[in-house]
């Protein structure tokens, strides 16, 4: 197995798992409880740093789920229009 091979098989699986209505729940409860959608700054840079370690492992699982070929496809509508003066 090649490593697109391997990303691909690894993506598949994380989407699996969180495209099903219990991992959105899971999914959700992770944004929450680890600073997606508010700040991770504290007085203390220690739990800063800690925060922030939380936050990227949520923002590493999203950015798995996303379909890169589809917004691959979409860039390549977006400047085939423009190159065609649409």
């Amino acid at each position: 197995m090649n490593d697109e091979e391997r990303f691909m098989r690894r993506r598949d699986a994380y989407r699996m798992l969180f495209d099903s209505e219990d991992g959105e729940i899971v999914l959700d409860d992770l944004e929450a409880r680890f600073h997606i959608h508010g700040t991770t700054f504290t007085p203390d840079p220690h739990e800063t740093a800690f925060r922030e370690g939380q936050r990227s492992v949520v923002l590493w699982i999203k950015s798995a789920l996303i379909d890169f070929e589809f917004f691959k496809q979409i860039i390549e509508e977006n400047t085939n229009e423009r190159g065609t003066g649409n």
